[in-house]
């Protein structure tokens, strides 16, 4: 009976690849016949026939990417919940994928995971079953079934000893758990728990903050919420984009793949330090001067600086304009100073009103003193003398001395480069405060700068009034776009399968324009539809400010964990981190079950953070390893430092030898700041090309990361090197460690000179 049930699943599988084949031929085939068009000599019509090559070319990868896994799991329902349209016979199965399928007469064969329908695949319990007799995953391996696991919630099932006899498995859940680590994020969309999906399922609108533990499956939820989004939503979505916020680099990186593995590809994923176009940085400050930078008093700041740049000259200025000397009093520079801050417009954008003020004055003035001097001015003579002030090199250097335009950069560097300039906008900070900001002029910019630099950006403005007049022309443009984009979808007959705005988005009067994605994360004034944002807990209140900027719809999905915040800027509660941007408007989830982490490391972990002042929110972890938390004692090869070093890597390398002889899942080395250069290039000297350093290492069976480059991430194995080390080298460098011992998904071992002396290994 079990052969059978997995040759009738195999049949079923193949089936559906089957359609999943036709689908991608069929846009193929419509693929090639849109390039083969001639669209005729108009532009829009060659932009026209590109976009829906775009548009087929998109469809056949999102085809491909969901060919892994297409199909994971099937309900059987009761009659009284099986619906008419979905083409099942009570007792038949549903069945659950990564994208929706229908057969030619537009039957359903396969239901998008994302629908209301397949809700009760995540949901249904044996209490609250939701219409469900039995509910199976399939796991799969390329496009063949491995295996089936079901679960019953209708008794009779298990009476009926024909049915029994079909059913199997242990869990597909605690298989996906015990799955060897890659390096990269899967998704969990065939193993999504209730508690998760109710979650996911929330509603678009509001700010939903995701509270939880290591291993409760935040990162997933906010993933998977970002899909179900933009499929729930797409109408709205599709054109504003989903903005999706990692702490790192290397962590999104890990996560890259699992939106489009569900079918999605039109986010903007994104770091802190990626969130101000042209700027891409990953430097951190020291983490006394990232804490100050991240105060929203550096707001005010940015602010006094800017309007700290127009100057009103304190005494007359005399100029020349082609041998004429003008003596020009404060008075005049101070009225179209006034008239352009009436305006209330940015400050590089004011200054055009400032500049054209100012040079009517001038010119009032010029030809009061001509005609004064006897000469004659017609009033046609105004317009070469306006000219003749506006190229006098005088007039320039007075009028930029009084409002110079400005980049965000300029204003930033200047203000870290000019201590007199800073000690004048801030004279309530002490020396020490100050001291922390300065640094050379052509320093690299950091993370914590990047709101800073936006901040500059809102109040200056654009600095090319041109490119200003360009962004707004091509703003109208697009509106047009999908104005014809909507007649273009009629005439094609291709209603439903492509919304106005993706095909808008390939329009262009030149290049191409980009997807939404695209465009978004080029334009600083990108007003997203929804902002999820990982690892919260981390941010800066002017962090988050730049955030709202992002999102002025105020439709977030925040996820984090307060026990595991280890930035110095980094608020204590989520009230605190929310209140001055939405009040108390925001609601709290929490997820209280960790998936990853075995029970005994769980208990272990909690442990060393409750005994170093963490306040942690304890988790229920679902399983436990046969692997004890080891205690790995280093012993010194040596008086110097460097054989101290020595005598860590020695322990380190036997730790990772046994682990590998165990399996070949991934190892993470975890260490101190101050020790991750030398212990990375002992071990790369040592084992070769099997080590990996940093964000970048990570596909490396071995990786050698800081406790910071490691939060978001797991592994199969973890060593912690020298504990108290990551404790000792932060102000939170107790979050450090309790986000270090969390990262494994089997052993945890901890390596450290004289452990037993060692009170953070006083565990379990």
């Amino acid at each position: 009976m079990v052969d059978a049930e997995l040759a009738r699943e195999r049949v079923y599988l193949s089936s559906l690849y089957g359609r999943l084949d036709e689908l991608r031929d069929e846009a193929a085939t419509q693929l090639g016949r849109v390039r083969l068009e001639n669209p005729g000599g108009t532009h829009q019509s060659r932009s026209e026939r590109d976009a829906f090559a775009r548009i087929y070319e998109d469809r056949i990868a999102q085809l491909n990417e969901v060919d892994e896994r297409l199909v994971f799991g099937s309900l059987q329902l009761d009659a009284s919940h099986t619906a008419s349209d979905q083409a099942q016979d009570a007792g038949e199965r549903l069945y659950i994928g990564r994208i929706g399928l229908r057969d030619p007469e537009q039957q359903p064969l396969l239901l998008d995971w994302r629908v209301p329908q397949a809700s009760a695949f995540y949901q249904a319990t044996a209490a609250t079953p939701l219409g469900v007799r039995s509910r199976r995953h399939l796991t799969t391996r390329g496009r063949e079934l491995l295996r089936i696991d079901d679960e019953i919630f209708d008794s009779e099932l298990l009476d009926d000893e024909e049915a029994a006899a079909r059913l199997q498995g242990e869990g597909a859940l605690m298989a996906a758990l015990t799955a060897q680590r890659t390096g990269r994020m899967h998704d969990i969309v065939a193993t999504i728990q209730a508690e998760q999906d109710r979650i996911i399922r929330s509603e678009l609108q509001g700010v939903l903050v995701v509270q939880g533990g290591p291993g409760t499956g935040k990162t997933a939820v906010a993933l998977h919420r970002a899909a179900y989004l933009l499929y729930t939503h797409r109408d709205r979505l599709a054109s504003a984009g989903v903005l999706v916020v990692g702490p790192s680099a290397s962590f999104l990186r890990y996560i890259e793949a699992v939106l489009p593995s569900l079918g999605e590809s039109g986010v903007v994923l994104a770091s802190v330090g990626q969130l101000f176009p042209g700027v891409e940085t990953s430097e951190e400050d020291a983490p006394e001067t990232a804490a100050l930078k991240g105060r929203l008093e550096m707001a005010a700041l940015v602010r006094k600086a800017v309007a700290s740049r127009q100057i009103v000259p304190t005494e007359t200025q005399v100029i020349d304009v082609n041998g004429e000397r003008l003596e020009v009093s404060p008075e005049l520079i101070r009225t179209a100073m006034r008239k352009a801050q009436e305006s209330r417009k940015p400050h590089n954008t004011a200054r055009v009103t400032f500049v054209k003020s100012a040079l009517s004055a001038l010119l009032a003035q010029l030809v009061a003193q001509l005609t004064a001097n006897g000469s004659t001015v017609e009033e046609s003579d105004f317009g070469y003398l306006r000219e003749d002030l506006r190229t006098s090199y005088d007039v320039r250097v007075l009028l930029n001395s009084a409002w110079l335009p400005l980049t965000p950069e300029k204003l930033v560097r200047d203000l870290y480069a000019r201590p007199g300039w800073l000690a004048s906008l801030t004279p309530r900070w002490t020396p020490e405060q100050r001291a922390l900001l300065l640094r050379d002029r052509d320093a690299p910019l950091t993370v914590s700068d990047v709101p800073l630099l936006d901040e500059a950006a809102e109040y200056l403005g654009e600095y090319d009034e041109q490119a200003s007049v360009a962004k707004r022309a091509a703003k109208a443009q697009h509106k047009r776009d999908v104005e014809n984009a909507e007649n273009a979808i009629r005439n094609m007959e291709v209603e439903g399968f492509i919304t106005p705005e993706a095909l808008a988005s390939g329009f262009a009067e030149t290049a191409a324009r980009g997807t939404t994605a695209e465009r978004a994360a080029s334009d600083r004034e990108w007003a997203y539809g929804h902002v999820v944002v990982d690892e919260a807990q981390e941010l800066s209140p002017m962090q988050w400010r730049l955030l709202m900027r992002r999102g002025p719809m105020k439709s977030f999905t925040i996820v984090g964990d307060m026990a595991q915040a280890s930035s110095p800027a980094a608020p204590s509660s989520w009230q605190q981190a929310l209140e001055p941007f939405v009040g108390e408007r925001f609601r709290l989830e929490e997820l209280t079950v960790n998936y990853r982490t075995p029970a005994q490391i769980t208990r272990a972990a909690e442990d060393v953070a409750e005994r170093n002042g963490l306040v942690v929110t304890r988790s229920r972890a679902v399983r436990e390893t046969q692997w004890p938390v080891e205690h790995v004692a280093a012993a010194p090869a040596g008086g110097s430092a460097s054989a101290t070093v020595d005598g860590l890597v020695d322990a380190i390398e036997a730790t990772i030898a046994r682990d590998r002889a165990i399996d070949e899942g991934t190892v993470a080395v975890i260490v101190p700041d101050a020790l991750e250069p030398e212990v990375a290039e002992r071990l790369v000297a040592r084992l070769g090309g099997d080590v990996g350093r940093g964000d970048r290492g990570l596909s490396r069976p071995v990786s050698v990361l800081t406790a910071r480059q490691s939060k978001g991430l797991e592994f199969d194995s973890v060593i912690v090197v020298e504990p108290q080390g990551i404790v000792r080298q932060a102000e939170r460098g107790a979050a450090g460690l309790y986000v270090a011992m969390t990262r494994p998904t089997q052993r945890l071992s901890l390596v450290s000179f004289e452990p037993s002396l060692d009170p953070s290994f006083a565990v379990g």
